[in-house]
């Protein structure tokens, strides 16, 4: 009625990168994490294996992240790891959605959420969790 869809952003990122190993990602997910992310962004991140910076594909904008590794999708340990990682960059008072993130960390699978970090946590983010899951380990004692 109102004319063609446009594509769907995986098919536009897949024919970009010509591959479809990709992660699509947005700072919005971390909303869902009930750390006190509210705010909105207006850009989708693209880990990826083979390019890296801002492009504008029609009208939407990604922001293409070259990183070693990425699940297939998005997870809860990889959300959290990945706010971590990016806390610079959010809108929201950085400090008052780490002490939720320690909060969060606590109630999550420890297996899971250790291995989501040495996987895809940069080294600031390993030593925060660490400290993190040291720490709840502690009260749970």
């Amino acid at each position: 009625m109102f004319g063609p869809a446009p594509a769907a952003d995986k098919e536009v990122v897949s024919a970009f990168l010509k591959d479809d190993t990709f992660l699509l990602a947005s700072p919005n997910a971390y909303n869902s994490l009930g750390v006190g992310t509210t705010q909105l962004y207006d850009k989708t991140v693209v880990y990826n294996h083979k390019r890296h910076g801002d492009f504008q594909l029609g009208s939407r904008k990604f922001a293409f992240r070259v990183k070693p590794r990425f699940p297939k999708s998005l997870t809860k340990e990889f959300l959290l790891i990945d706010l971590v990682n990016n806390v610079d960059q959010l809108a929201e008072a950085k400090d008052e959605v780490l002490k939720r993130v320690v909060q969060r960390a606590a109630s999550s699978d420890r297996r899971r959420l250790r291995r989501a970090v040495r996987e895809y946590g940069n080294e600031r983010t390993k030593k925060f969790f660490e400290r993190a899951l040291r720490a709840s380990e502690l009260h749970a004692a």
